[in-house]
């Protein structure tokens, strides 16, 4: 069996990561032309416009880079495929697709941006803490931080979708889950704040004694 720091660097689980980070400014770029169709709509543009053909595609490619983040998962685990790379690229390339969703709906109008901003300054806050932590102690991921997630790409993905096409009141839906997800991405930063301190005292009682 290959040891984890002896795993290669160029392997599946890290080809689908670098492949979900390419994916983002696809990802922007689908919803700037989904923006530019609204404008042609509201100016008499045509069927294409009204049909919202690159906000669906802006969906679709969200939800496929997500089920990309857990394949590669089980990928590294199942086959012993975990490198020092991936641990580190791994967790930016889902920070930088939410990130990118956040900020693209908070500039159409459709997310309050102080919603976009608490949730980016959180994860960035923690994210430099547990870079900071990793030299001397490892935080793994809570069961809230992976509700955090779970929130967080739930309320994503309903708000990518062209709602009013769908079913109006499931707008009120997303933007509910969102909320959910805000409050716990808040308390999740603050349980890791408090384990990184109680961790600090403890190395230095450990380095006194």
């Amino acid at each position: 069996m290959v040891e984890p720091n002896n795993a290669p660097l160029f392997n599946i689980a890290n080809v689908l990561t670098m492949l979900r980070i390419a994916l983002v400014p696809v990802f922007v770029w689908f919803l700037l032309l989904d923006a530019e169709g609204s404008l042609t709509e509201a100016f008499g543009g045509g069927l294409e416009a009204q049909n919202g053909g690159w906000r669906w595609a802006a969906a679709g490619l969200f939800a496929a880079a997500m089920i990309t983040d857990k394949i590669d998962g089980d990928l590294a685990r199942s086959r012993n495929l975990i490198t020092d790379f991936g641990k580190i690229a791994d967790p930016i390339a889902d920070k930088t697709l939410i990130g990118a969703g956040l900020i693209m709906l908070s500039l159409l109008g459709e997310l309050p941006w102080w919603v976009t901003l608490v949730i980016l300054a959180r994860e960035l806050g923690i994210t430099v803490l547990r870079m900071v932590m990793l030299r001397t102690q490892v935080m793994p991921a809570s069961r809230g931080g992976k509700l955090k997630t779970v929130l967080q790409t739930a309320g994503l993905q309903l708000m990518l979708l062209p709602l009013v096409v769908i079913a109006g009141w499931l707008a009120d839906v997303a933007f509910w889950i969102m909320i959910a997800a805000l409050v716990v991405t808040v308390v999740t930063g603050a349980d890791y704040l408090m384990s990184a301190l109680r961790l600090r005292r403890e190395s230095k009682g450990a380095g006194a004694a």
